[in-house]
């Protein structure tokens, strides 16, 4: 039987905020709350896939340290875009 739709995203979205680096649980909640109930099903298929690779990598993608394969660029992208301005004080 198929998942319904609502209850992947409500999955998701719990899959985000529960990680194993506090980091991740931020920028992938923030994410997910603005952006999940939003996408088609291929889109949340990619983004259920991205959420079994590690923490750490996930971390490195995120902040450039490492670059991301090409599978998950696109996504990447979109979660770096959503991530809130830093202001600097001098």
């Amino acid at each position: 039987m198929a998942e319904l739709h609502e209850h992947r995203i409500k999955r998701l979205k719990m899959r985000s905020m529960r990680r194993g680096i506090k980091e991740m649980d931020l920028i992938l909640q923030r994410f997910a709350e603005r952006h999940l109930d939003g996408m088609q099903d291929a889109g949340l298929t990619l983004y259920d896939e991205m959420l079994s690779e590690n923490d750490h990598d996930l971390y490195q993608w995120v902040t450039g340290q490492v670059e991301v394969p090409d599978h998950y660029a696109g996504l990447i992208e979109s979660i770096i875009a959503d991530l809130p301005e830093t202001s600097s004080t001098t």
